[in-house]
């Protein structure tokens, strides 16, 4: 391949990751997702997205210098080295992705919210909130926390979680709503003042209900957090945004990491 050819294969990979980086952050605040792992991959749209537009210009500055060249070059190992650590987290995603419930018998199921826009449960969170009952009905004796605070809403999601689990028969007395959380970290922090107020110790066997692609970074936070004895349970991610969120998920994992999360 000729240098104009590869010249030209970079811009138009420039160019469509960019478009997909942008497209995906775009969806998911649509959706109601607004953190670090949105910005982040807002931000890389941008300015790949200005990369391809502004290639010609660009190239010609970066290679009037043979540092500016050498940068370019270690810039482009970056892109592709990147995308190879994104196949592999998808990889290990697909891997977990299993809603089969555990044998174990927990003393609480503790439900991450997911987002409750116009106080209305998520695609998303309806099916957390489905397996968490199915999950109920197994365990009669569990304790099952509602957990998620208040946004953006003006109701906490603890309670759209608490009002929908209670309609399809789940009763009340088995409800705890955990209200101030507005992160993952927080969920989990914030869960255990509130299990334990109702009797049930961090140590006790239980069950944290997320989604499938959350499950392996929930499960780090909550063992962290000082739950030593939880079984992760991730629900099936809604075709139509599966892909949107494991690329934020990949971002979250990373954000979590940095601030010490896990």
């Amino acid at each position: 391949m000729n240098v104009l050819a590869m010249h030209n294969v970079k811009r138009a990979v420039a160019g469509v990751l960019g478009l997909v980086l942008l497209s995906d952050g775009l969806i998911l605040v649509a959706t109601g997702y607004f953190n670090l792992g949105v910005v982040l991959p807002l931000a890389m749209g941008l300015g790949l997205c200005g990369l391809g537009l502004w290639w010609t210009p660009l190239k010609r500055w970066l290679g009037a210098a043979p540092r500016r060249a050498a940068l370019w070059r270690w810039f482009w190992y970056g892109v592709f080295f990147w995308l190879a650590t994104v196949a592999v987290f998808w990889t290990i995603l697909a891997t977990r992705a299993s809603a089969d419930l555990p044998a174990t018998a927990p003393a609480a199921i503790v439900v991450l919210g997911s987002g409750s826009p116009g106080a209305t449960a998520s695609p998303t969170l309806v099916a957390r909130l489905d397996l968490a009952l199915r999950d109920a009905a197994r365990n009669p004796d569990a304790l099952v926390v509602a957990s998620g605070g208040i946004s953006f809403r003006a109701q906490s999601e603890g309670e759209v979680m608490a009002a929908y689990l209670q309609e399809r028969g789940l009763p009340a007395r088995r409800i705890v709503k955990e209200e101030l959380s507005t992160s993952t970290q927080e969920n989990l922090a914030f869960s255990r003042p509130v299990l334990a107020a109702a009797g049930v110790p961090a140590d006790a066997p239980m069950h944290l209900v997320t989604s499938d692609f959350h499950t392996l970074r929930a499960g780090l936070i909550a063992r962290r957090a000082g739950y030593t004895a939880v079984t992760t349970l991730g629900a099936d991610t809604p075709l139509y945004l599966r892909y949107n969120i494991w690329l934020r998920e990949y971002f979250a994992f990373l954000s979590s990491w940095a601030l010490n999360e896990y």
